[in-house]
């Protein structure tokens, strides 16, 4: 591991990691039921995204190695057909969900914080999909969005809707 993707790691559990002890902390169940629910119900969505892409690699990418992540071909359909990062997409709402459950400033920014985490360890993932699959990643790029999944179900619907 070189010293940037040390660092970043670093960053990352500081970040994501101290947005959820501060809102065990500063959890408070006398707020809003609305806002908390509504904070819930973002973390559950949150799983699909979590645990689709450990299943869609394993069947789908030709895994070499004991880690799911070891993919030798682009996987480009089930919840990769909706968005190109899932599993960071669910970071992000969980980094969406928990400060709407704690409604602690501190939260927030750990929050903050870790999203801009996931969108650069996003960027970097890029650049070494590029490397690796070439032009079939770069035209994946187009046709799928790296976060916004809500885009990517739309276009998906349009798709078979065709």
């Amino acid at each position: 591991m070189n010293h940037h993707m040390l660092l970043t790691s670093i960053i990352w559990i500081l970040t994501a990691g101290g947005q959820l002890a501060a809102a065990w902390i500063f959890y408070d169940p006398a707020g809003s039921s609305t806002r908390i629910n509504v904070g819930w119900l973002i973390i559950f969505i949150s799983a699909i995204f979590g645990w689709l892409p450990i299943f869609t690699f394993r069947s789908r990418g030709k895994v070499e190695g004991r880690s799911y992540i070891h993919t030798t071909a682009l996987v480009d359909s089930g919840i990769y057909s909706i968005v190109r990062h899932p599993q960071y997409v669910a970071g992000l709402l969980i980094n969406i969900g928990v400060p709407l459950i704690t409604m602690h400033w501190l939260v927030f920014l750990l929050g903050a914080a870790s999203i801009l985490m996931y969108w650069l360890s996003s960027v970097k993932e890029e650049e070494l999909n590029l490397e690796k699959f070439g032009e079939a990643y770069q035209a994946y790029q187009m046709r799928v969005p790296r976060f916004n999944f809500m885009l990517g179900i739309a276009r998906r619907l349009t798709q078979k809707a065709r």
